[in-house]
């Protein structure tokens, strides 16, 4: 996906996240920084309470069916194996994968019905892949012919060719929060990847200090990309900046694998980025991954959920299949799965951020519907418990998780058993956070009165006949 690698554990301080996910892991930076900007804290506040949102990545590679941009590059052989069909040598891969282009035309594309179904599933906000390390761009840029809306594209020709802007006009219209994910790096320019050098790696295949005005114009490339897309497409809420190993040398962490490959100085001058698009979008959010500072707004682990609560804003990047791009008769999470990390993630603070990847033809496979609708059914029933809150101790209690509401009246506490199918049990009975009083319990989705007693620092709760209504999950809501 973003970051491929091969270990399976990721790191913030002293905290260990545990990848319960077959894929690639991305180390969090260390050292965060709160932001100072009394609007971007209050667009940071709001998006904390939203919880739930739509990642999705999409560009010309959806036609083979293969792992976003990452097979351009030589670095990992294991993990970006090419097909033989696509190309027998390197260079003959590059210019079909290029070549993609040509015949990229989706024409299903509808992101009514995207926003609708995710809408629906209780989903808030969007991020969307406008630019991936190819460099193919999914918006309308003057600084480039690689582009969906070139004359080279088929879709060029739709009224909805400039698909960011379709995409990013229809959720918003529906009060999604609008994030805008972009590649630092860019694979297809010639003054990151210069044909004159053979890529190596992810990183930019030339030494800046050594050739500082061919970095100069990659850096105004950059910048100006950025400025079109904070300044041409409405509000902007979220900036979501990929590709780590762009970044000032001396932010370095030697303990991360991945950044030892970083060999020379890649500063793309952040401040400058940064404080153009809050100009553009006043409190947008910039989210620098795992680049430590006043650009990295909040941490991104990925594929993986923390095992504990984190004290800063942070958001899980996880697949509803197993891939983020579109791979043919992918394995989608069920929507028991999906429930259950969903409400890991609140209870410990963070938000989630599912990511399903469109087709060739410009939709979403069949059964990404049904999870969504779904998901929709227990979403109408606990989202009460779910959005605008908080974490609270004890957080997490065998089968048991915890949130609260921001003025601390209500707790909220959810139980599930892991189990293939969820069966809510005749009886249950868990620890109250401490200093809460309850004066009243209700079970969310059942409409008779539920028998309870407190007994010390416990509840018990006996669940009427109405329980086997209750799918994926038992919300317990408790009032003051």
């Amino acid at each position: 996906m973003l970051i491929p690698q091969k270990t399976k554990t990721f790191f913030l301080s002293s905290l260990f996240i545990s990848a319960t996910f077959l894929s690639q892991a991305h180390n969090v930076s260390k050292g965060y920084e709160k932001p100072t900007d009394p609007l971007v804290v209050k667009n940071l506040e709001e998006w904390q309470d939203l919880k739930f949102g739509l990642f999705m990545h999409w560009g010309t590679y959806s036609q083979w069916g293969i792992v976003e941009s990452w097979s351009l590059c030589p670095e990992d052989e294991s993990w970006t194996q090419r097909k033989p069909e696509h190309g027998e040598t390197y260079n003959e891969y590059v210019k079909n994968y290029e070549n993609l282009q040509t015949t990229f035309n989706p024409t299903q594309f509808n992101p009514r019905k995207w926003a609708d179904a995710a809408k629906k599933a209780g989903m808030k906000y969007v991020v969307f892949t406008t630019k991936h390390h190819d460099g193919f761009s999914m918006f309308d840029t003057k600084e480039s012919d690689y582009k969906i809306t070139s004359a080279k594209t088929p879709f060029s020709k739709n009224p909805k060719a400039d698909v960011v802007q379709e995409i990013f006009t229809t959720f918003r219209k529906e009060g999604f929060k609008i994030g805008a994910y972009f590649s630092k790096p860019d694979w297809h320019s010639d003054d990151y990847w210069w044909p004159y050098f053979p890529p190596k790696d992810r990183n930019v295949n030339y030494d800046p200090k050594k050739y500082p005005e061919r970095w100069e114009r990659f850096k105004k490339f950059t910048w100006n990309q950025l400025n079109e897309i904070t300044s041409n497409y409405g509000k902007i809420d979220i900036l979501w900046l990929d590709g780590g190993w762009v970044r000032p040398f001396k932010t370095i962490d030697p303990a991360v694998e991945w950044q030892k490959t970083i060999k020379v100085e890649q500063d793309i001058d952040m401040d400058k980025i940064g404080n153009m698009a809050r100009k553009n979008q006043p409190g947008i959010i910039i989210v620098d991954r795992t680049v430590p500072g006043k650009w990295e707004n909040y941490v991104t682990p990925e594929q993986a959920v923390p095992d504990q609560p984190l004290s800063i804003p942070w958001e899980s990047c996880i697949t509803m299949g197993d891939s983020f791009s579109y791979v043919p008769n992918d394995h989608y999470k069920s929507s028991q799965k999906i429930i259950e990390t969903l409400i890991k993630i609140i209870s410990r603070g963070g938000n989630y951020l599912m990511n399903i990847a469109p087709g060739p033809n410009g939709d979403y496979d069949a059964v990404v519907y049904e999870r969504l609708k779904e998901i929709s059914g227990w979403m109408d029933k606990n989202g009460a418990a779910v959005f605008a809150t908080r974490t609270l101790a004890p957080f997490h209690e065998g089968d048991f998780y915890y949130t609260t509401s921001k003025d601390g009246k209500t707790v909220n506490v959810f139980h599930t058993d892991e189990k293939t199918s969820y069966a809510a049990p005749s009886d249950l009975s868990f620890s109250v956070p401490e200093n809460f009083t309850p004066k009243s319990l209700k079970i969310l989705g059942i409409d008779s009165k539920v028998q309870w007693k407190q007994k010390g620092n416990s509840i018990e709760v006996h669940l009427p006949s109405e329980r086997k209504q209750l799918i994926y999950s038992t919300v317990i809501q408790l009032q003051k």
